[in-house]
């Protein structure tokens, strides 16, 4: 199984970009997605979850600017960011609980896709 993270870039502060993320292989079905992210010289930290069955939680820090959701196929995971501001500028990455079969399954992580905001 593999986890692509695209559609980072860079923008100026208050503009949007949304990333996606899309799992390959044997997929059975995926449980969770979700994205963290890591600054220059900052431990990774969550930024957003979501599972199979709609529940999401976010980060205090992206609360009414980001909005997680899951794409109609069942290996798509998206981060919609608006009003994005400096401190948000990191690598991005994208993570997920497959199941490969009922009984069988794994955490992945993607290979992070670079956010930079300009102010």
């Amino acid at each position: 199984v593999q986890l692509q993270a695209s559609g980072g870039g860079s923008v100026q502060a208050g503009g949007s970009l949304r990333l996606s993320c899309a799992a390959s292989g044997v997929i059975y079905s995926v449980e969770n997605f979700g994205w963290y992210r890591q600054a220059p010289g900052k431990q990774r930290e969550l930024v957003a979850t979501i599972t199979r069955s709609g529940t999401i939680n976010y980060a205090d820090f992206v609360k009414d600017r980001f909005a997680i959701n899951r794409g109609n196929a069942k290996n798509l995971g998206y981060l919609q960011m608006n009003s994005l501001k400096s401190e948000d500028t990191a690598i991005y990455y994208c993570r997920a609980y497959i199941q490969h079969s009922k009984y069988d399954g794994g955490d992945y992580w993607g290979q992070g896709t670079l956010v930079t905001v300009s102010s």
